[in-house]
């Protein structure tokens, strides 16, 4: 039936058909590829759950405060103008910014440090429900007024942060795909030894990432899917990734066929026939795993997973029809100058791949028991792993202008007056909520009409409600805020019959970070399991999908164990954000199982008719060459997001390459044959080679 199927799919006329098709689907969601950067919700409080303290605080403080407000901070400093004359400049600015679009409520006089040195002011814009795109552009406004001879400028706080988030994202529609397509251009010219056959991947990959990319966005648009600047990243480079991948293990089986069968027609319903159900196991277990992260707490976290299994089944679907299409309509001469011929001798079976294969098959038992000995012992770099978050200084790989103005009011022994924590109570518990928390150490008092304050009303009182705001005097993500927030929520608990909720930005970040933490012990286990049901569906067994989920277990634990000790020695990176781990764990052991099933598949077809030992070493030396380079085309193209400016994308793109190559060159071609060729038939247990 596949057999057919396949056929069909490459028949003499069909493969116009089906290239004609794609080209529909390309005109009707292409065009919308490049607006998906403006249905992207970066705003933190878009990211957690509704039943987040601070998510419910939010929601009760619409009648107190514009949910769309964007507190943003300016920052003057200068080494020659201080004291009054700074705070002049400053307050000279106060009515030009005041006339910018969006400018929220009366702008308050500047705030002077103490050493006279720096002068701070808060501006409030309301620009909508997209606020945060525009303020870029908002930003470059704010330069232009507060440009003065000697007097630096910087503009911090959430306006500041949104228009340095979007430059470190501006690149995710243009220059990550642009070196992420070279980066494999460069490969498959390598790996291919061809100055033609290259085209053919890469066009089937842009025509799916393009499709891909207008489907997820009418589904941000008119569906509720969360899609930020991490999902289109990781996106981008997994659909180039993976969809290079199958079409490495495609045309590796294609060349193959053509030395069975004169008509490559005919050559390709065989190759579609035998491959296909290794990159649909494949497509399918990434698929199932993307969407186990739909039961995550965080939105961004679950809102991710629709939108990497949308592009996986997308560009499962151009790999196994628009590409097989393409290459039947070309014909042979696409594979020049080696074409395969019709009857000519199968080159892999006397390759690295095959001298690979003997080794291992001397003292297998020595060899598998050696490797796992040394992935365990490279798993102790897991003991190192903090995943606590990261402070805005640790955020980015680059110097922000946000991050070094926050670094200004620290020097100078400011609080950043757009972070405040915000809480809201029963109105008749007003006067014991507020004298709760300027007991609290952390909050620090602000000038407001009636003077020097610690905690202070939001207007007010509604219907039977009352909100109130202190400053908190720590950077927005940093432990000590955290500390400060635990410090606040339990002091207003204390106060009966308040039914105070603490939010604000700090808060919002801290149960980010718990909701974090309860993700990874929820979403693992059931990652888990889907690959191994997928595996003993693939393989009609027990015993190899439970050797196999081992080994990449194994494998994910030594990646990571030797990442975070490159982070902390080599890069210098503080830690880690909460989500880390979890992403890294989905993304490995999905991917990484990918290139197990491409090889047991094999072996397992081989076993039918060599026996497990001997379809063992067939497998290998069919498929090494081809998994290898689908390994290091995946390695090289999430390494591609370490040219994004952000620690978190750097981070996975370099945990993602080393697994990804621990599981191609050891865990896959040593460790794995080693143990099928010392198990033998008993990893197909409950089944029995002679039934398969």
């Amino acid at each position: 039936m596949h057999r057919q199927i396949a056929g069909k799919l490459t028949g003499p006329r069909t493969k116009y058909l089906v290239v004609v098709l794609w080209l529909l689907a390309l005109a009707v969601f292409g065009g919308f590829a490049g607006k998906l950067t403006d249905v992207q919700n970066n705003e933190a409080s878009s990211w957690l759950p509704a039943s987040a303290e601070s998510t419910r605080g939010f929601d009760r403080m619409s009648p107190f405060q514009n949910p769309n407000a964007i507190p943003t901070t300016l920052v003057y400093t200068s080494s020659t103008t201080t004291g009054a004359d700074l705070a002049e400049v400053a307050s000279g600015d106060i009515a030009a910014l005041g006339g910018l679009d969006g400018v929220e409520g009366e702008i308050g006089p500047p705030l002077l440090s103490k050493d006279g040195e720096v002068a701070q002011l808060t501006v409030t814009f309301d620009l909508g429900s997209d606020g945060w795109s525009k303020m870029p552009g908002i930003v470059d406004d704010i330069r232009e007024i507060a440009d003065h001879d000697g007097v630096r400028l910087h503009v911090t706080g959430q306006g500041g942060s949104a228009a340095d988030a979007a430059e470190a994202f501006g690149g995710i529609d243009s220059t990550l795909l642009l070196a992420a397509l070279v980066v494999v251009v460069v490969i498959l010219l390598f790996v291919y030894r061809s100055p033609v056959l290259w085209v053919f991947p890469i066009v089937s990959v842009v025509v799916g990432l393009g499709v891909t990319m207008g489907l997820v966005y009418f589904l941000a648009k008119d569906a509720g899917l969360t899609v930020n600047g991490q999902s289109q990243a990781i996106l981008s480079i997994l659909a180039i990734g993976a969809g290079t991948d199958y079409a490495l293990l495609l045309v590796s089986r294609y060349r193959e066929e053509l030395r069975n069968f004169e008509d490559r027609h005919e050559a390709m319903a065989h190759a579609l026939h035998r491959a296909a159900p290794a990159i649909l196991a494949s497509a399918v277990t990434v698929i199932l795993a993307m969407l186990g992260l739909t039961f995550a707490e965080m939105n961004s976290t679950s809102g991710m997973g629709p939108v990497v299994a949308v592009g996986i089944g997308v560009t499962y679907l151009v790999m196994v029809t628009l590409l097989p299409a393409l290459l039947v309509i070309c014909g042979r001469w696409v594979f020049w100058p080696k074409r395969p011929a019709y009857g000519s001798a199968e080159p892999t079976q006397t390759g690295l791949w095959a001298k690979v294969g003997a080794m291992v098959s001397v003292r297998p038992r020595a060899v598998w028991i050696t490797t796992t000995v040394l992935l365990l012992i490279a798993c102790f770099g897991l003991l190192r792993l903090d995943a606590n978050g990261l402070a805005s200084d640790e955020t980015y790989t680059k110097e922000f202008d946000s991050i070094v103005g926050q670094q200004v009011l620290v020097d100078h022994d400011m609080a950043d007056q757009s972070n405040q924590l915000l809480v809201v109570a029963d109105a008749a518990a007003q006067t014991q909520v507020q004298q709760a928390l300027d007991g609290v150490e952390g909050l620090v008092s602000t000038t407001t009409p009636e003077g020097e304050v610690k905690s202070f009303p939001l207007g007010p009182a509604q219907d039977g409600v009352v909100a109130i705001a202190a400053v908190v005097d720590a950077d927005v993500t940093s432990p000590a805020a955290y500390d400060i927030v635990d410090a606040s929520r339990s002091a207003v608990r204390g106060v009966e019959g308040s039914d105070a909720l603490v939010t604000g930005t700090s808060a919002m970040m801290l149960d980010t970070l718990e909701a974090s933490q309860r993700d990874n012990l929820v979403i693992i286990p059931i990652v888990l399991v889907v690959v191994l049901l997928v595996l003993m569906v693939l393989l009609r067994a027990v015993v190899a999908p439970l050797i196999l989920l081992g080994t990449v277990i194994l494998s994910f634990g030594a990646a990571l164990g030797i990442s975070v000790l490159l982070f902390e020695y080599v890069f210098g990176f503080a830690g880690t954000d909460p989500s880390f781990p979890l992403f890294a764990f989905v993304f490995l052991v999905a991917l990484g199982i990918d290139y197990n099933i491409f090889l047991m598949t094999r072996v397992r077809e081989e076993a039918q008719t060599r026996g497990t030992r001997a379809g063992s070493l067939v497998a290998l030396t069919s498929t090494g060459g081809v998994i290898t380079s689908a390994g290091v085309v995946l390695a090289a193209t999430f390494l591609v997001l370490g040219s994004l400016p952000m620690v978190f994308l750097a981070e996975i793109g370099v945990t993602v390459a080393l697994g990804v190559m621990l599981d191609t060159m050891i865990v896959r071609s040593i460790l794995v044959t080693a143990i099928n060729l010392d198990a033998g038939d008993r990893i197909w247990w409950p089944g029995r080679p002679a039934k398969l």
